[in-house]
């Protein structure tokens, strides 16, 4: 992982700067990247959490350019909310996800969904923002979140990956709103794309993003294969196999790996494999 600092505008190709928001977590890792996209206009993606100090540090890096966009891929608090201040600083339109707002019952605060999120204009998947230079397309990857949008760029082949795809864990897929089997659905559809590079919105550029995709299916096909070879052996409640399964990981990502484990069961109830009796899960019938 490259050293970044928050507030720090960072060039990493001429149409692409990000700048770190200092909301670092177990489940944000160093923090949200915002990332600007254009040279002579702009488009900000994910102008991050609620933070004055942020939006100011963005402020600065737009250095007087007209904003043509404040782009969404998805509505969790770590992500949408400085839209609102950025809107006003600049007079752009919120462009990108659907409003989406539901109690969350996963485990980390700072990703609850902003429930004041309003844009002037939502994307369907193929839709497009554009500017000088640059043409943002939005590629529906449902899965973290039921209204979550990557955006392609392909002017340089690159690809905003928003929470679907980060570049230093797995997504968290929390039930109700994340779904498993559209978490996995979306990984597919990223496979037949010729993405060059991932821009993710934790973690260092993805760039060999085939071969981190392909690694994430199968780390869910595995972890689908240990819960399927515990409830082969008998009867399980999730805190159990929690414990079986994430030996070693810190324990405040507990909480996590349980939402994670029931997004997988639900997947694996839907398709008649398993079922549920009570607190534990079951082989089906």
């Amino acid at each position: 992982m490259s050293e970044q600092l928050p507030g720090v505008a960072e060039q990493l190709e001429p149409l692409v700067t990000r700048i770190l928001a200092p909301n670092p977590s177990p489940f944000t890792f160093t923090g949200t990247q915002t990332h600007l996209v254009g040279t002579s206009d702009l488009a900000v993606i994910d102008p991050g959490p609620d933070d004055a100090g942020h939006v100011a540090a963005l402020i600065r890096a737009i250095a007087g350019r007209p904003v043509t966009a404040i782009v969404i891929t998805h509505t969790h608090r770590d992500h949408s909310p400085a839209s609102r201040a950025l809107k006003t600083a600049t007079g752009a339109p919120i462009i990108g996800c659907a409003p989406l707002a539901l109690d969350d019952l996963g485990p980390r605060a700072d990703a609850s969904f902003d429930g004041d999120y309003a844009p002037d204009r939502v994307l369907a998947d193929g839709e497009s923002v554009s500017g000088e230079g640059w043409t943002l397309t939005a590629v529906a990857t449902p899965g973290h979140t039921s209204n979550h949008l990557a955006f392609a760029l392909p002017e340089t082949r690159a690809l905003f990956s928003g929470d679907h795809v980060m570049g230093w864990s797995t997504t968290i897929v929390s039930p109700p709103d994340g779904d498993m089997a559209a978490y996995m659905a979306s990984l597919d559809k990223l496979m037949h794309r010729d993405d060059r590079i991932y821009y993710p919105a934790h973690g260092d550029p993805v760039e060999n993003p085939r071969r981190l995709v392909r690694g994430m299916i199968g780390h869910r096909k595995q972890r689908e294969g240990q819960i399927l070879r515990l409830l082969r052996s008998e009867p399980q409640a999730i805190p159990a196999m929690v414990e079986r399964m994430y030996v070693g990981i810190d324990p405040r990502l507990f909480p996590a790996a349980e939402r994670s484990v029931l997004a997988h069961l639900i997947d694996l109830r839907d398709r008649g494999v398993v079922s549920q009796q009570g607190d534990d899960w079951e082989m089906a019938a």
